[in-house]
This record gives structure tokens, sequence and C-alpha cells, in this order.
């Protein structure tokens, strides 16, 4: 609304002091003829934005029939307005088409001046006189279309980086609490379950072993104080502010297998143990607790379905590999179908997460859990 006040106050003011006809064409015009034509291209100015396509259309017959008598710069001055406005509004194809558009404007308006003035070197001089407001109003409009099309792309660039990283934001805390709850399961699962079939055998054997009764209470005090540990060693890691001044509790390893061992065998397990792994060979801190938990949660899973039964550990270190395999009878009275999954799938989302694979399944009368987790991958 700024601009057509503003061409309309120009035009009106060329109006008043006489700045027309630009030229002559031998035609006289009737003194209202401009004022009224200038008036008419000043309302086609209202629909510039609106429909800039048919308001240049419009702009340029009133112009080419005001040209007819000379022509006025008010009514020139307007029509620049409205092709810089069609450049920079209009649809992106018109806007590419503005070169030829203002070319053929130009070449026309020429062309009429020569037929309708006698003097050919004053058309020619009138129309190169008049160029420039066909070709400055055009390519300013360019220019800054250009522009808001780059700051538009650049824009919508920052708004998709900026979606990406909340989703990779997303998958980062998604992926977090996986990890944490496979630490809480192996955590409560591993300790809880064992405190739970250590005390099953206490209260079976009654006053009738003292000593027995006492050795399994002593396991079932041990794994609540190693359950309550690992649980505080979890919540002061997720404290933890990066600055080094936390004090947490060392992650479980196969050092420690032996008391998750003896856990095992206070619930009446009968396990042997076999293990080639010499106590000065220094394990990846990964694989160390991605074996640990493993043989922790094979075990926990035999307990549950197996209790009483026999069951053999294997660490191994073979070709670059280390091994753990844990096999346990299986009687068949067993209740095979009581877990969830949630364990093997822990498993073997462990081992998958250090470059190795886990299988379990049946062996024999028995049931298997063999993995086997890369030494030179999981080194830094």
């Amino acid at each position: 609304m700024a601009v057509t006040v503003s061409s309309v106050a120009i035009g009106v003011l060329l109006l008043v002091i006489g700045w027309f006809p630009l030229f002559e064409t031998g035609l006289t015009a009737p003194p209202w003829l401009h004022p009224i034509l200038f008036g008419c291209i000043c309302v086609v100015e209202l629909f510039r934005r609106r429909a800039p396509i048919a308001a240049l259309t419009v702009g340029f017959a009133l112009l080419a029939a005001d040209g007819v008598f000379g022509a006025s710069m008010a009514a020139l001055i307007v029509f620049a307005d409205l092709l810089y406005a069609a450049t920079l509004y209009g649809p992106r194809q018109l806007s590419r088409n503005m070169v030829p558009i203002t070319s053929a404007i130009t070449i026309a308006s020429v062309g009429v001046m020569t037929v309708l003035t006698p003097n050919i070197r004053t058309a020619i001089v009138t129309g190169l006189a008049v160029l420039p407001f066909f070709v400055i109003p055009m390519w300013w409009a360019t220019n800054i279309r250009q522009h808001k099309e780059i700051a538009g792309a650049e824009r919508r660039s920052a708004m998709q980086l900026t979606r990406i990283g909340e989703l990779g934001q997303r998958a980062a805390v998604a992926a977090e609490r996986a990890k944490m709850a496979r630490d809480l399961h192996d955590v409560i699962s591993g300790h809880l379950s064992a405190i739970a079939l250590q005390s099953e055998a206490a209260l079976s054997l009654g006053n009738a072993s003292p000593e027995a009764a006492r050795s399994v209470l002593t396991s079932v005090r041990e794994n609540s104080v190693r359950a309550l540990e690992e649980m505080r060693a979890m919540i002061e890691l997720l404290r933890a502010d990066g600055s080094g001044r936390d004090e947490t509790v060392a992650p479980a390893g196969l050092s420690e297998l032996s008391a998750l061992v003896d856990s095992a065998r206070a619930s009446g397990m009968a396990i042997e143990v076999r293990s080639d792994i010499d106590e000065s060979f220094t394990l990846p801190a990964a694989v160390n607790l991605t074996a640990y938990r493993i043989a922790q949660e094979a075990l926990t899973n035999a307990m549950k379905h197996a209790p009483q039964a026999r069951a053999r550990v294997e660490i191994r270190l073979l070709d670059g590999s280390l091994t753990v395999e844990v096999v346990n009878d299986l009687p068949a009275a067993s209740r095979r179908g009581d877990g969830t999954g949630t364990g093997l799938l822990n498993m073997r989302e462990r081992a998958t997460a250090v470059g190795g694979s886990l299988a379990a399944g049946p062996s024999g009368a028995g049931w298997q859990v063999r993995a086997v987790l890369p030494l030179l991958q999981a080194r830094p």
C-alpha cells in the first residue's frame, strides 16, 4: 500500500507540473485523458501482489493507450512498479521469463513510438531513455527474489538439520534406555534370582542342617550386597557430570566369576569351571564385562529352569577371540517356557555390541549358551 501511495503522489506531482507527454505523436489528446489513464493504472497497482500477472497485462495495455498520445512519466513510473511486482511476487516461471518479456515490451514500445513519431531519431532516443524504467525494476526484483530463495533454502536446510539432530538425540536416548534396561535386568535378575532360589533352599533345610542353612543365608546376603553395590554404581554413573570427581564401583568382570559360581553352587547346583585365562592377561574392558554378564545370565537361567542340575562353564581363548560357553543339564520336567526371552535377547545384544556372536539352544539332554567375542575389534 505504501508503494501505491508513493506512486500516486509522484504521478500527481508530475501531472501537476505538466511532465506529459514525453514525446509528440501528432495526435492531440483531451486534457483529461492522461489523468484518467493514470488513475486507472494506479487502481491496477492495488492488485500488484494478489494478481501480478493480470496487473502487469492490464497495466501494459493502459501504458500503450497512454503512449498513443505521447505517454506520461507518471504512468511510466507506475508501470515500472508493476514490472517489479510481477518479477518479485509472480510465479517462478514468470520471473525467469521476465528478460524476454521486458525485451518484447521495450521493442514494442520503440516500434509504436517509431510509427507514431514523425522523427525516427526522437523515437529511438526516447525509447532508450525509458529503457531504464523497464530494466532496473526487473533486475532489482530478480536479485531480491534470488536472495529470498537462497535464504528460504538455508532456512529449510537449517530446519532439516535441526530435525535430524532431534532424531539423532532421540535415537541416542532410546539406545541409552535400552542399555540401562539391559544392565538393570542383568543386575536385578541375576542376583535376585539367586537370592530367591537360595532362600527356598534355606527354607527347605529347616532345622535339619544349621550349618548348611547358615552357608546358604551367607550367600543370600552376599548376593544382596552385590546387587546393592552394582545398583549404586549404576545410579552414580547416571548422576556423574563427566568431571571425573564421581566415585563409582568398577564394572564387574571375569575376575568375579568365582563369586558368581559360588552363589550358584549355594542354590544347590553342581558347577564345573574350566578357564585358560591367565590372571596376567588383560582383557578389553568391554569384552571382560560382556563375558561376565553372559555367564551371569546363563547361570541365572540355569538356576531358574534346572535347579539342582549340573552345569559346566568354560572360558577359552581361541583364534583371537574369547569363547564363553555355559552348558547345563535340562530335566524333562523343567519349565522351559516360563521365561520372557529378555535374558537371551540381552546376551545376544551384548555379544553383538562388541562385534561377537551368541548361540543358545538345546545340546543333547541339556541347554548350551555359547558366545564368541573378538578381542582385537573390542580394543580401542
